[in-house]
């Protein structure tokens, strides 16, 4: 059978070979134009029509935790299936209810005695379970006295852990990088409870009620102001008793995962879409636009025999706070994150008034966020390249971290895709270039219950259904405009980031 394949996709490229310009690059050019033809507009739309069926028979939308979203997930699989895919339901947690019972405690019992007033000097940190321990106190790389402006990297990398005594109630300060980040690591280095404390610049002193947003530690954790964090570092052997009481109630959805049956395991071309939509709407292009283009082109692509693995994933829970694709990416060991070559991303490709933005993998615009890891801006290059062969422009945008790229650059996988605008207003000089309307939101649906069917741009998402196609066949076969990437220099990449 494998031979049959074969002999297909040679049969096929070679014309397209022959007829293609001098400076061709071979059969990734080849098998780009192959692919680029067999992925069809009408394709995609009725994926989303699908989409929209869906949504209409399950309570109008498609979210994290709710029957629309199972349908959307099975609808997904059974198409990646029958395509050839290996097919695997990624089971991720989130967070379906949180509530406290009694307000919780936290006492110095050792070397001296002191409590601290709940809700004033420290909250529980939602969604905390439940959880009573005492043990000593012990502080996480912090900046103390605190600098003139916020700087604290506290907790932010495992090596800050270093030296961590398992059982201790880890001290931790606010800081840099996301809170999430902070209690993994904390929750990783064996810490049986977690105190996080503001930084201490003024408008940075005070408790108050806190929400980390997604379930990472099964352990009790409390955010406290800057005089109560001040203090347990400055007390040598503090010792406390920290409790929770909380109801925490967690539900499990499912990223679906298909790789390709063809291809070298050791480089992995990683393409990604979420596939849930907010409880207000469908989400139809947010994002069953993103997630219908990568289905059509994982559907036609299925059994040829490329070169590199290509792995497609439908990320569950991104709308609640990248959920599927950053705990997928946790749970990944070094060696198989040193497999993924890159990793591309689309989320909302055929917006109403659209724009076609790629990510900024070079910071070419100097403003806003940052460059991507190396190899990013080699990945918005050749996306570029194609709407240039069509004399479509493009713009820049930012890795502003409201993707399920996030997880990937963040441990150095460089990361590109396409966006064509969420809430944000379309400026005049896209719409000079782009058409429609300035001053008017790209997507004016964007998170309601309009988001229909109704609300795709049929031009966008065919042009941008093809650019996925040209980018995904093109990697198939050819990595070498991607950097080497070692385990050092990510993590060195990782610190960076965080500072």
């Amino acid at each position: 059978m494998r031979r049959i394949v074969i002999a297909l996709i040679t049969a096929l490229a070679l014309p397209l070979a022959l007829a293609a310009p001098a400076n061709a690059g071979g059969l990734d050019d080849a098998f780009a134009t192959l692919l680029v033809k067999q992925v069809k507009g009408t394709n995609v739309h009725k994926h989303l029509q699908a989409l929209q069926n869906i949504a209409t028979a399950n309570g109008g939308n498609r979210a994290a935790g709710t029957s629309g979203y199972d349908a959307s997930r099975d609808y997904v699989a059974d198409k990646l299936r029958k395509a050839g895919y290996k097919v695997t339901l990624n089971p991720i947690n989130f967070v379906e209810s949180w509530s406290e019972n009694t307000p919780p405690t936290l006492n110095l019992t050792a070397p001296s005695a002191k409590t601290y007033v709940p809700n004033e000097d420290f909250f529980s940190f939602q969604p905390s379970p439940s959880g009573d321990v005492t043990a000593q106190v012990q502080g996480v790389d912090l900046t103390l006295p605190p600098t003139p402006t916020p700087s604290s990297t506290s907790g932010c990398e495992a090596a800050d852990f270093a030296g961590f005594v398992a059982g201790r109630i880890a001290l931790i300060q606010r800081g840099t990088c996301a809170f999430v980040n902070k209690v993994q690591n904390a929750a990783a280095a064996g810490a049986t409870g977690i105190i996080v404390f503001n930084e201490g610049q003024p408008g940075r002193t005070d408790a108050f009620a806190l929400d980390i947003g997604e379930w990472r530690a099964g352990i009790p954790m409390v955010f406290a102001d800057f005089a109560v964090g001040n203090e347990l570092a400055s007390t040598a052997g503090a010792t406390v008793r920290l409790k929770v009481d909380a109801n925490l109630v967690l539900g499990t959805d499912e990223n679906v995962i298909a790789e390709s049956r063809f291809g070298d395991p050791r480089n992995v071309v990683m393409v990604g879409a979420h596939l849930d939509s907010v409880p207000e709407g469908p989400g139809i292009n947010d994002n069953g636009s993103g997630t219908a283009a990568i289905l059509e082109v994982a559907e036609e692509m299925g059994r040829y025999p490329i070169k590199n693995k290509v792995r497609f994933a439908f990320w569950a829970a991104e709308e609640i706070g990248l959920l599927g694709s950053d705990q997928y990416v946790g749970s990944l060991s070094q060696a198989e994150r040193d497999r993924i070559k890159l990793y591309l991303n689309f989320d909302m490709v055929a917006s109403p008034n659209y724009a076609y933005k790629l990510y900024d993998g070079d910071n070419s615009d100097n403003v806003g966020s940052p460059a991507g890891p190396p190899g990013s801006a080699e990945i918005e290059k050749q996306l570029a390249a194609f709407y240039g062969s069509r004399n479509l422009p493009t713009v820049g945008t930012d890795f502003d971290g409201r993707s399920d790229y996030g997880p990937f650059i963040q441990i150095g996988i460089p990361a590109g895709g396409i966006f064509t605008g969420a809430e944000g207003l379309k400026t005049a000089e896209e719409a000079a270039l782009f058409g429609g309307t300035a001053g008017v939101a790209y997507d004016a649906c964007y998170h309601q219950a309009c988001d229909t069917i109704a609300n795709v741009n049929a031009t966008a998402l065919d042009v941008d259904s093809d650019a996925i196609a040209d980018s995904v066949a093109r990697y198939a076969f050819n990595l070498r405009s991607i950097p080497p990437r070692t385990a050092a220099a990510a993590a060195a990449l990782s610190a960076e980031s965080a500072s």
